[in-house]
Protein backbone atom coordinates (compact mmCIF):
# COMPACT_ATOMS: atom_id res chain seq x y z
CA UNK A 1 0.00 0.00 0.00
CA UNK A 2 2.83 2.40 0.85
CA UNK A 3 4.51 2.10 -2.57
CA UNK A 4 1.19 2.66 -4.39
CA UNK A 5 0.61 5.84 -2.36
CA UNK A 6 4.14 6.98 -3.18
CA UNK A 7 3.66 6.35 -6.88
CA UNK A 8 0.40 8.32 -6.99
CA UNK A 9 2.12 11.18 -5.17
CA UNK A 10 5.01 11.04 -7.64
CA UNK A 11 2.67 10.98 -10.67
CA UNK A 12 0.81 14.03 -9.34
CA UNK A 13 4.14 15.77 -8.67
CA UNK A 14 5.28 15.02 -12.23
CA UNK A 15 2.08 16.50 -13.66
CA UNK A 16 2.24 19.63 -11.52
CA UNK A 17 6.00 20.01 -12.04
CA UNK A 18 5.72 19.66 -15.82
CA UNK A 19 2.87 22.20 -15.91
CA UNK A 20 4.87 24.69 -13.82
CA UNK A 21 7.91 24.07 -16.03
CA UNK A 22 5.87 24.95 -19.15
CA UNK A 23 4.29 28.06 -17.62
CA UNK A 24 7.65 29.40 -16.40
CA UNK A 25 9.36 28.53 -19.69
CA UNK A 26 6.69 30.42 -21.64
CA UNK A 27 6.17 33.41 -19.38
CA UNK A 28 9.20 33.51 -17.07
CA UNK A 29 12.06 33.40 -19.54
CA UNK A 30 14.28 36.35 -20.37
CA UNK A 31 15.71 36.71 -23.90
CA UNK A 32 19.50 36.65 -24.22
CA UNK A 33 21.79 38.05 -26.92
CA UNK A 34 22.61 34.52 -28.11
CA UNK A 35 20.04 33.14 -30.61
CA UNK A 36 17.63 30.44 -29.39
CA UNK A 37 18.97 30.69 -25.84
CA UNK A 38 16.96 32.31 -23.06
CA UNK A 39 17.54 32.81 -19.36
CA UNK A 40 15.10 30.30 -17.89
CA UNK A 41 13.42 30.40 -14.47
CA UNK A 42 11.81 26.99 -14.90
CA UNK A 43 14.96 25.11 -13.88
CA UNK A 44 14.55 26.42 -10.32
CA UNK A 45 11.24 24.53 -10.08
CA UNK A 46 12.68 21.46 -11.79
CA UNK A 47 15.57 21.35 -9.29
CA UNK A 48 13.21 21.65 -6.31
CA UNK A 49 10.85 18.94 -7.60
CA UNK A 50 13.80 16.63 -8.32
CA UNK A 51 15.07 17.06 -4.75
CA UNK A 52 11.61 16.52 -3.25
CA UNK A 53 10.33 13.67 -5.46
CA UNK A 54 13.48 11.98 -6.74
CA UNK A 55 15.33 11.29 -9.97
CA UNK A 56 12.46 9.69 -11.91
CA UNK A 57 10.23 12.69 -11.25
CA UNK A 58 13.06 15.07 -12.17
CA UNK A 59 13.74 13.20 -15.41
CA UNK A 60 10.10 13.09 -16.48
CA UNK A 61 9.32 16.68 -15.50
CA UNK A 62 12.29 17.84 -17.57
CA UNK A 63 11.40 15.67 -20.58
CA UNK A 64 7.65 16.34 -20.57
CA UNK A 65 7.89 20.02 -19.64
CA UNK A 66 10.54 20.83 -22.24
CA UNK A 67 8.75 18.85 -24.98
CA UNK A 68 5.44 20.64 -24.37
CA UNK A 69 7.23 24.01 -24.22
CA UNK A 70 8.95 23.36 -27.56
CA UNK A 71 5.71 22.24 -29.19
CA UNK A 72 3.86 25.34 -27.97
CA UNK A 73 6.69 27.79 -28.69
CA UNK A 74 8.30 26.46 -31.87
CA UNK A 75 5.94 23.83 -33.26
CA UNK A 76 8.49 21.03 -33.06
CA UNK A 77 10.66 19.54 -30.30
CA UNK A 78 14.42 20.11 -30.13
CA UNK A 79 15.44 16.73 -28.74
CA UNK A 80 19.00 17.51 -27.69
CA UNK A 81 17.87 20.18 -25.22
CA UNK A 82 14.83 18.16 -24.16
CA UNK A 83 17.15 15.30 -23.21
CA UNK A 84 19.47 17.76 -21.42
CA UNK A 85 16.51 19.04 -19.35
CA UNK A 86 15.64 15.48 -18.38
CA UNK A 87 19.28 14.76 -17.53
CA UNK A 88 19.37 17.87 -15.32
CA UNK A 89 16.34 16.68 -13.33
CA UNK A 90 17.72 13.14 -13.15
CA UNK A 91 21.16 14.23 -11.86
CA UNK A 92 19.70 16.60 -9.25
CA UNK A 93 17.34 13.88 -8.03
CA UNK A 94 20.06 11.21 -7.96
CA UNK A 95 22.61 13.32 -6.11
CA UNK A 96 20.03 14.58 -3.58
CA UNK A 97 18.79 11.02 -2.99
CA UNK A 98 22.35 9.72 -2.63
CA UNK A 99 23.02 12.32 0.05
CA UNK A 100 19.82 11.36 1.90
CA UNK A 101 20.65 7.64 1.78
CA UNK A 102 24.26 8.13 2.91
CA UNK A 103 23.35 10.47 5.74
CA UNK A 104 20.15 8.64 6.73
CA UNK A 105 17.99 10.67 9.05
CA UNK A 106 20.81 13.20 9.40
CA UNK A 107 20.59 14.28 5.76
CA UNK A 108 21.58 17.89 5.21
CA UNK A 109 19.01 18.44 2.45
CA UNK A 110 15.76 18.08 4.38
CA UNK A 111 13.52 20.57 2.64
CA UNK A 112 10.51 18.26 2.97
CA UNK A 113 11.13 17.99 6.74
CA UNK A 114 11.02 21.74 7.26
CA UNK A 115 14.78 22.06 7.60
CA UNK A 116 16.91 23.84 5.01
CA UNK A 117 19.83 25.59 6.65
CA UNK A 118 23.12 26.88 5.34
CA UNK A 119 24.65 23.41 4.80
CA UNK A 120 21.54 22.29 2.91
CA UNK A 121 21.61 25.42 0.76
CA UNK A 122 25.29 24.87 -0.06
CA UNK A 123 24.73 21.19 -0.95
CA UNK A 124 21.64 22.02 -3.01
CA UNK A 125 23.69 24.50 -5.01
CA UNK A 126 26.67 22.18 -5.44
CA UNK A 127 24.26 19.56 -6.80
CA UNK A 128 22.57 21.98 -9.20
CA UNK A 129 25.93 23.31 -10.44
CA UNK A 130 27.14 19.77 -11.22
CA UNK A 131 23.84 18.97 -12.97
CA UNK A 132 23.86 22.21 -14.98
CA UNK A 133 27.46 21.76 -16.12
CA UNK A 134 26.86 18.16 -17.24
CA UNK A 135 23.53 18.95 -18.91
CA UNK A 136 24.36 22.18 -20.73
CA UNK A 137 28.11 21.96 -21.33
CA UNK A 138 28.19 18.26 -22.23
CA UNK A 139 24.82 16.66 -23.08
CA UNK A 140 23.09 19.48 -25.01
CA UNK A 141 26.04 20.56 -27.20
CA UNK A 142 27.19 17.02 -27.96
CA UNK A 143 23.67 15.95 -28.91
CA UNK A 144 23.22 19.13 -30.99
CA UNK A 145 26.31 18.11 -32.96
CA UNK A 146 25.34 14.43 -33.23
CA UNK A 147 21.60 14.81 -33.97
CA UNK A 148 21.41 18.13 -35.83
CA UNK A 149 24.96 18.56 -37.17
CA UNK A 150 25.12 22.00 -35.57
CA UNK A 151 28.48 23.84 -35.58
CA UNK A 152 30.46 23.14 -32.41
CA UNK A 153 31.33 26.78 -31.71
CA UNK A 154 27.64 27.78 -31.82
CA UNK A 155 26.34 25.01 -29.56
CA UNK A 156 29.12 25.33 -26.99
CA UNK A 157 28.54 29.11 -26.86
CA UNK A 158 24.85 28.43 -26.24
CA UNK A 159 25.84 25.80 -23.66
CA UNK A 160 28.07 28.23 -21.77
CA UNK A 161 25.30 30.84 -21.58
CA UNK A 162 22.67 28.26 -20.60
CA UNK A 163 24.96 26.84 -17.90
CA UNK A 164 25.74 30.21 -16.37
CA UNK A 165 22.16 31.47 -16.55
CA UNK A 166 20.67 28.26 -15.15
CA UNK A 167 23.20 28.11 -12.32
CA UNK A 168 22.37 31.71 -11.39
CA UNK A 169 18.58 31.31 -11.58
CA UNK A 170 18.56 28.05 -9.61
CA UNK A 171 21.00 29.51 -7.06
CA UNK A 172 18.81 32.57 -6.46
CA UNK A 173 15.24 31.59 -7.32
CA UNK A 174 15.56 27.87 -6.56
CA UNK A 175 17.14 28.52 -3.18
CA UNK A 176 14.49 31.10 -2.26
CA UNK A 177 11.66 28.78 -3.31
CA UNK A 178 13.23 25.87 -1.39
CA UNK A 179 13.60 28.02 1.74
CA UNK A 180 10.00 29.22 1.44
CA UNK A 181 8.73 25.67 0.88
CA UNK A 182 10.71 24.31 3.84
CA UNK A 183 9.10 26.94 6.08
CA UNK A 184 5.64 25.57 5.18
CA UNK A 185 6.62 22.10 6.41
CA UNK A 186 6.41 21.02 10.04
CA UNK A 187 9.85 20.29 11.45
CA UNK A 188 10.31 16.70 12.48
CA UNK A 189 9.96 16.33 16.23
CA UNK A 190 8.54 19.84 16.69
CA UNK A 191 5.09 18.62 17.72
CA UNK A 192 4.57 17.32 21.23
CA UNK A 193 1.77 15.14 22.41
CA UNK A 194 -0.40 16.45 25.21
CA UNK A 195 -1.44 13.96 27.84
Amino acid sequence: MQSKSFSVKTVVAIGIGAALFVVLARFGSIPSPIPNTNIQTNYAILALFAVLYGPLAGLLIGLIGHTVTDLISYGNPWFSWIIASGVFGLIVGLLARKLRIQKGQYSLIRIQDGEFGLKGIVLFNIIQIIANVLSWLVVAPVLDILIYAEPANKVFTQGVLATGANIATVAVLGTLIAIAYSKTRTKQGSLTREE
